[in-house]
């Protein structure tokens, strides 16, 4: 599955509510690690249908990085049930994205 732009009104309409794990990336365009970070996340998101995988930038979508405390970027935030349960921030390989799911 590939991974959505997601925005505020995306996440409180559908991702919220949603049956599986989401894991979204919290990132923006002039961050260095945050384009580190990127080929990893598609990756993740092509090797997982089980988990919808996500994207926000931060610069377009500020709102939404202040209510989960995102303070530096890259972070990486697993949602249950709209519920941020784990996070990870800084340049992550896939072993570690891996790990946030059990």
């Amino acid at each position: 599955m590939k991974e959505l732009t997601v925005t505020k009104e995306m996440f409180d309409n559908e991702l919220v509510n949603a049956e599986k794990p989401v894991l979204i990336d919290f990132w923006a365009t002039w961050c260095g690690p945050c384009m580190m970070m990127a080929p990893v996340i598609e990756k993740f998101a092509e090797a997982h249908d089980d988990v919808i995988v996500g994207k926000v930038n931060v610069d377009d979508e500020e709102d939404l990085a202040a209510r989960f405390d995102v303070m530096s970027i890259p972070t990486i935030i697993l949602f249950e049930k709209g519920k941020a349960v784990k996070k990870v921030i800084g340049v992550q390989p896939m072993e570690a994205l891996e790990a946030l799911l059990k």
